[in-house]
């Protein structure tokens, strides 16, 4: 008797095509805010450290999402999942264009996050219906597009709200969003699910959305509001209760969202603790630049509309992806530590230097290339690093480890930010002060400084 083995139905070039388009409208959405952060606060009414919040709201759900996106893609089929990610995705797109106010657009914001999964969803569905030679060129062409996203999404921002408004900065990409979707779902052929090994470990997402979203409000509210004592020891309670109980969980699940026990083993364990120093000081530099060139010209400030801040913002972007894939090599030929090392010194070194030189944009636009690249070639080799570290079978369980403490330590240096210029605001134009600037360029530096302290105790784990 013979079997018949029906094997995965094969995706064609408008297929793929398909794909990468989402992935570029994606891209697009996730980058438009960065550049036009400034003219949102100003329009909505919000402090700098308020202002913050639009952009890591998003990065808060993409931690969360991104450890179980590949796990609920195995459970209820790639395609499906995918196409549910993208209907949240477009349901906070369009929230986030009709929003009234801050809250609503940070309710947006949160929805839109889940657009993390989007990319390892893809990636899944690529490989299990094209071979593996053509599949690494589709999942090479939909990062590129993603990527490209990002550059569209920040030279985009500045037109679209000057001409129509900055609801429409959301509006646009949401609506490409829900036209490829619509495209895939025709065009892309159903996966079947997996039986799991194990479930989805939804306490430890919750409670790690809600540790994260309580120490930023928490920053928010002790810097804009001058909380008194009683209530930012409360807030502290909080976190730390929040935080013990994400750890209790985690160590006990089944299938962990982040396996803490991965980070018994030293070359993880420094690679995170490296990782979060490392992205926490270009969160920072990432955020404070915006708000400088935003700053009316007659001061200390630049004058820039959003459209000539997207425009200064584009060579950090290209720096960032060029650097972003090439980590791992450079890691490999100089060695990690002088990898390490070296993203260190020019970080710290280029943000002390801005804390007196700052007056011309060229200076500004110098800095963001310098720490694109050092954060970039930095956090990859780490994550090339802890991704060979371990066995083949525990390589998404660390590289997603780094990516998320990458993520959280983006969004958390940017509130960070956020919280100095509050607490140095003008109490006559309530605008942030020259000297809060400095202070921001130099708890920068300094904390980029403490890596190289990091580096020296952890010498043996980062010697190749």
């Amino acid at each position: 008797m013979s079997v018949t083995v029906v094997s995965p139905a094969r995706v064609g070039r408008v297929s793929i095509g398909a794909l990468g388009i989402l992935a570029l409208a994606l891209g697009t959405l996730q980058s438009v805010v960065e550049p036009a952060l400034p003219q949102l606060q100003r329009e909505l009414g919000v402090s700098p450290s308020e202002g913050a919040l639009i952009g890591n709201t998003l990065l808060i759900t993409g931690a969360v999402v991104a450890p179980v996106a590949g796990k609920l893609g195995d459970r209820y089929g790639g395609k499906r999942v995918l196409v549910l990610l993208m209907a949240v995705v477009s349901a906070g797109g369009l929230l986030a264009a009709l929003a009234p106010n801050l809250p609503v657009l940070l309710v947006g914001q949160v929805l839109q996050g889940v657009m993390v999964g989007a990319l390892p969803l893809s990636f899944i569905l690529v490989r299990k219906h094209l071979p593996p030679r053509e599949s690494r060129l589709a999942i090479g062409l939909v990062m590129a597009l993603f990527t490209g996203g990002g550059m569209v999404g920040t030279l985009s921002a500045g037109p679209i709200t000057e001409e129509l408004s900055w609801h429409w900065m959301f509006a646009l990409p949401t609506i490409a969003i829900i036209v490829t979707t619509a495209a895939v779902t025709r065009l892309l052929p159903h996966d079947p699910p997996v039986r799991p090994d194990s479930g989805i470990d939804w306490p430890g997402v919750v409670l790690l959305s809600g540790t994260l979203l309580v120490f930023m409000l928490g920053l928010v509210k002790v810097t804009g509001s001058g909380l008194p004592p009683l209530a930012v020891g409360a807030l502290a309670v909080v976190v730390v209760a929040l935080t013990a109980g994400w750890v209790a969980v985690e160590r006990r699940a089944a299938s962990p969202m982040v396996d803490l026990r991965m980070l018994g083993r030293p070359a993880i364990w420094h690679s995170c603790v490296l990782t979060f120093v490392v992205t926490a000081s270009f969160g920072m530099v990432a955020f404070l630049l915006p708000q400088l060139f935003a700053l009316p010209a007659d001061g200390y400030g630049f004058g820039l509309d959003t459209t000539d801040i997207g425009l200064f913002l584009l060579p950090g972007a290209i720096a960032g992806a060029v650097s972003d894939s090439v980590g791992g090599v450079a890691a490999r030929r100089l060695g990690l530590r002088t990898v390490l090392v070296a993203g260190a010194v020019v970080t710290a070194a280029t943000t002390l230097a801005l804390a007196s030189l700052h007056t011309a944009a060229w200076q500004l636009v110098l800095a963001k290339v310098l720490t694109a690249i050092a954060a970039g070639v930095a956090s990859t080799a780490l994550l090339t690093r802890a991704a060979t570290a371990v066995d083949t079978k525990d390589t998404g369980i660390a590289t997603g480890l780094l990516v998320v403490t990458r993520v959280i330590g983006v969004a958390i240096g940017a509130q960070v930010g956020g919280a100095i210029l509050d607490a140095g605001a003008d109490p006559t134009t309530g605008l942030p002060s020259e000297s809060a600037f400095t202070a921001g360029f130099v708890v920068a530096g300094l904390v980029a400084a403490l890596s190289l302290l990091v580096v020296r105790i952890t010498k043996k784990g980062t010697q190749e």
